[in-house]
């Protein structure tokens, strides 16, 4: 990818909820997550704009689809950014939460 940083260092933010994802110490992103006891959902994704098209929102998704994997975690995407990137990636699927209720009028 032309102009992606390969030096994006992800954090995990426990106190904040967000996963931070920084370049060259500087914060170049957020992923907040709101977790509950058998699922983690992925609510909001921003990458500060002189970081765009360099990676950053990538890493960060890459990063919050591992930490429900690697916790064996569903994850609900209510992020539009996480959702599209991980219908890229069906690696991921297996944690994908899919609500099995139907409500109907």
């Amino acid at each position: 990818m032309a102009g992606a940083t390969s030096d994006i260092t992800i954090v995990r933010n426990d106190d904040n909820k967000r996963l931070e994802a920084h370049v060259d110490g500087q914060l170049a992103g957020i992923a907040e997550y709101i977790p509950a006891k058998q699922v983690i959902a992925f609510v909001h994704t921003e990458v500060e704009p002189a970081y765009e098209g360099r990676g950053v929102g990538s890493a960060l998704a890459r990063a919050a689809l591992d930490m429900a994997r690697d916790t064996d975690t569903r994850f609900l995407a209510v992020c539009p950014f996480i959702a599209a990137w991980a219908a890229r990636h069906p690696e991921y699927e297996p944690w994908n939460y899919r609500p099995t209720s139907r409500v109907v009028d």
